[in-house]
């Protein structure tokens, strides 16, 4: 069974929420976009908690949040206490969030990043498996 992945963001993150979303469907992912569903202005919050509700609520497993800086997106999902996400740039550290700190939401900056690289990253982050162990513990005392 595909892992089934939230997808947001806002108006600066668009083009690559578009594209990445076709490339995760293609590669059998069930991919659920919360939007928004066009380049006009709006506010990253509406969509990213809908989209962050999803994941805590079971509908979808993991989520991706892209928006220019990637800093707001991040910044709202982290409100969520079920909600362990990182704002990434390249593939060590999309690879490390999942392996030490359980993550289950990433974040990309479109203004900052190609969309090769986030490709890659959102790859690596779906496939990557949580170590547990010695982190465990730690993520355990993340919430509030």
């Amino acid at each position: 069974m595909s892992k089934k992945v939230a997808i947001a963001g806002d108006h600066a993150g668009f083009e690559y929420k578009t594209k990445l979303k076709e490339f995760l469907e293609s590669k059998g992912y069930t991919v659920q976009d919360f939007g928004p569903h066009s380049k006009d202005s709006v506010d990253y919050p509406d969509f990213v908690h809908p989209a962050m509700e999803s994941i805590e609520n079971g509908t979808n497993e993991m989520g991706i949040l892209i928006c220019g800086s990637g800093n707001g997106v991040n910044m709202t999902a982290n409100k969520h206490s079920g909600i362990r996400s990182a704002l990434c740039w390249n593939t060590d550290l999309a690879a490390l969030c999942r392996q030490h700190n359980d993550a289950n939401v990433i974040c990309f900056a479109e203004r900052f990043i190609s969309y090769h690289y986030v490709q890659q990253m959102a790859e690596i982050f779906l496939t990557t498996e949580f170590e547990g162990g010695r982190h465990q513990n730690r993520v355990n005392k993340i919430s509030c």
